[in-house]
């Protein structure tokens, strides 16, 4: 699998992730080992995962098929903190609870180091300077060799990054952000992924298949009994995906994979993996199987008049002040 530089850095990847967010619930070990192992044996390198993951259970279960199935030192492992059970306060960026969390995070890992570590999203009671020194901490300390931030909006992700290139060699640049992006949603678009290029940011795109919906499975009200919009606990994680303008652009998905002889599932994540900016798509398959499908798209690249064809029939509605003013 084609390698590429997370940001503007020097640690490469492999260009589709493979994301654990069903792993410890849905996916169980057996299930886990099969697709760490269809993934390694592609040349996949970048495995995602975080420390809520299952309540943990995730990192876990990552941890020990790293002792056994696949060598740590082939993978590049990313996870996140930040996220907390608490229906008051759903985010806590301070770095007491960071640190704390890398700390629990690789005792699950089985490591003593994760390749990129991300914040998983913006905590607006903790000043952000705060937060920032935790990722400072956390490289200087050799817990993580790279730092970034996850579900950070365009003027947050801009303060972020220019604050810690105010201090050139003290504070760590960050490497990558990790944002929801596919035919389905391209709201980072607006401000997220211009702010990330001009930075050097190198963007990680969850859910490139629009939760599953971009596959075609759900066309014509269609849901299959083992999908996640099937799941008690995931279909209203799908559920937002399901209106008539999602169900146009998965029409227009499908009559370009009909025209070129492969899946609506390799159109889709072909589309999203080589937009401006992107390093890796994170897949998260169910099966080694499903992954396995998901890894043919490594042969695929989309004819300019098809990229542009699937642009027009997604595109969002971006007017003042993103376009020149003076043309509105």
């Amino acid at each position: 699998m084609e390698q590429r530089h997370l940001g503007r850095t020097g640690q490469r990847v492999s260009r589709i992730g493979l994301g654990t967010l069903t792993w410890g619930r849905d996916t169980d070990e057996h299930d886990a080992a099969e697709l760490l192992k269809t993934f390694w044996d592609a040349g996949g390198t970048l495995v995602d995962t975080a420390d809520v993951y299952g309540d943990g259970e995730a990192e876990y279960l990552l941890g020990r098929l790293m002792d056994g199935l696949v060598p740590r030192r082939d993978l590049v492992i990313s996870t996140k903190a930040g996220s907390v059970p608490d229906p008051d306060r759903r985010f806590d960026g301070s770095r007491g609870h960071l640190l704390s969390a890398l700390d629990a995070s690789l005792a699950r890992l089985g490591t003593d180091h994760v390749d990129v570590w991300h914040v998983h999203a913006y905590d607006p009671a903790t000043p952000l300077e705060e937060t920032l020194q935790a990722l400072d901490i956390a490289v200087a300390s050799g817990r993580a060799r790279y730092a970034g931030v996850s579900n950070f909006c365009g003027w947050q992700l801009a303060k972020a990054a220019t604050w810690q290139l105010a201090a050139p060699g003290a504070r760590t640049r960050l490497a990558s952000t990790q944002m929801e992006y596919s035919l389905l949603q391209r709201g980072v678009e607006r401000e997220v992924l211009p702010a990330a290029i001009d930075l050097g940011i190198g963007m990680l795109p969850s859910s490139p298949l629009g939760r599953g919906v971009l596959t075609g499975k759900y066309r014509g009200d269609a849901t299959p009994a083992d999908s996640r919009g099937a799941s008690e606990h995931l279909a209203p994680f799908v559920a937002p995906y399901l209106d008539d303008t999602a169900s146009r652009i998965v029409d227009a998905v499908t009559t370009a994979a009909d025209g070129l002889a492969v899946t609506a599932l390799q159109v889709a994540l072909a589309w999203v993996r080589d937009r401006p900016g992107v390093t890796a798509p994170i897949v998260g398959a169910r099966t080694a199987q499903q992954l396995t499908a998901a890894l043919s798209v490594e042969t695929l690249s989309l004819p300019d008049e098809i990229c542009r064809a699937l642009d027009d029939v997604s595109a969002p509605v971006h007017r003042y002040p993103d376009h020149d003013w003076s043309t509105l």
